[in-house]
């Protein structure tokens, strides 16, 4: 089988903006991976976006790729690769992030046997825990557990890999766990990765039950509820949206995780969820992202 790659190099922000919008992208063509990276240590700020292929590029591809840029994608060049599992090739760059008491790597990198090790393969549909919203919430969620929240039941919206819920079920081990994506294909990319993480699913304490769905629109999201910690890696727009269906699901006292925003975008998502009667608890950054730990009030 032919391996192919697009590449194309912009602006560290614009390629980031471009992973989250791929990620966002339900109807995003299955069969291309999507990853991104700096293109050298010494140029932070300098990164390029890649796409593997099975086949030459099309019209059709690039066509998609550069959808994912809003004020216009870069200039990509096609380059056909040796004869190899072009999946495998595709992770071959992907390095091991380390966040909190977290490990997370591709299938090709060993375990550190100090941390708590994930494998995610590269997705066909999601990144691979890479960007820096997802190691924050990583660190994030550690920082929760170090400073004794308790958690009974959670639910990670929007849940991609399931990279977050698993992190989640690894910290507090007997609460209930849900994970929900809006896209379909999450639903056998979550089952893959439980498998490959020794992952168990179902319904009881410990156990993960996945669910398609949009936001919270769900009657056994619902049913699930309230929980007492709500993770959402998602955009700021959802984010702002959703505020009134997190706000019904969420415990009294309850937390919510918030990912996905840029710090110019930290005000609006904020105010929002202050409307709804939650307050700052924690906040951190990671380049030009903001992550949120935020606590509901306990009085109505």
């Amino acid at each position: 089988m032919s391996a192919w790659k697009l590449s194309g190099e912009a602006p560290k922000k614009v390629v980031q903006a471009a992973l989250l919008a791929h990620e966002d992208a339900w109807d995003f063509p299955e069969e291309l991976v999507v990853s991104g990276r700096e293109i050298a240590e010494d140029k932070p700020d300098e990164w390029i976006l890649e796409v593997w292929l099975d086949h030459k590029p099309t019209a059709t591809d690039k066509k998609a790729v550069a959808s994912l840029f809003a004020d216009g994608a870069p200039d990509f060049e096609a380059e056909k690769l040796p004869e190899q599992d072009w999946v495998t090739l595709s992770q071959m760059g992907v390095e091991p992030i380390r966040a909190g008491r977290f490990h997370v790597r591709t299938p090709e990198h060993p375990a550190d046997p100090e941390l708590i090790d994930f494998i995610i393969p590269a997705s066909q549909a999601f990144g691979t825990g890479q960007h820096e919203t997802t190691a924050a919430c990583l660190a994030m969620l550690d920082l929760m557990k170090r400073e004794g929240l308790v958690v009974k039941n959670h639910a990670d919206i929007g849940t991609g890999t399931g990279l977050l819920a698993f992190a989640a079920m690894h910290l507090w081990p007997n609460a209930k766990a849900t994970a929900s994506d809006i896209d379909y294909v999450c639903a056998g990319v979550v089952e893959d990765n439980c498998a490959l993480n020794n992952v168990p699913t179902g319904a009881g304490p410990g156990e993960l039950t996945m669910i398609i769905a949009p936001g919270t629109d769900d009657e056994l999201i619902q049913a699930r509820a309230p929980y007492d910690l709500l993770i959402a890696n998602i955009l700021a727009g959802p984010l702002v949206e959703l505020a009134p269906d997190f706000a019904a699901v969420t415990e009294r006292g309850g937390s919510l995780l918030l990912a996905g925003l840029l710090q110019t975008q930290e005000a609006e998502v904020r105010a929002a969820y202050a409307r709804q009667g939650f307050r700052l608890a924690r906040r951190v950054t990671n380049g030009d992202w903001s992550i949120l730990w935020l606590r509901r009030s306990r009085v109505r």
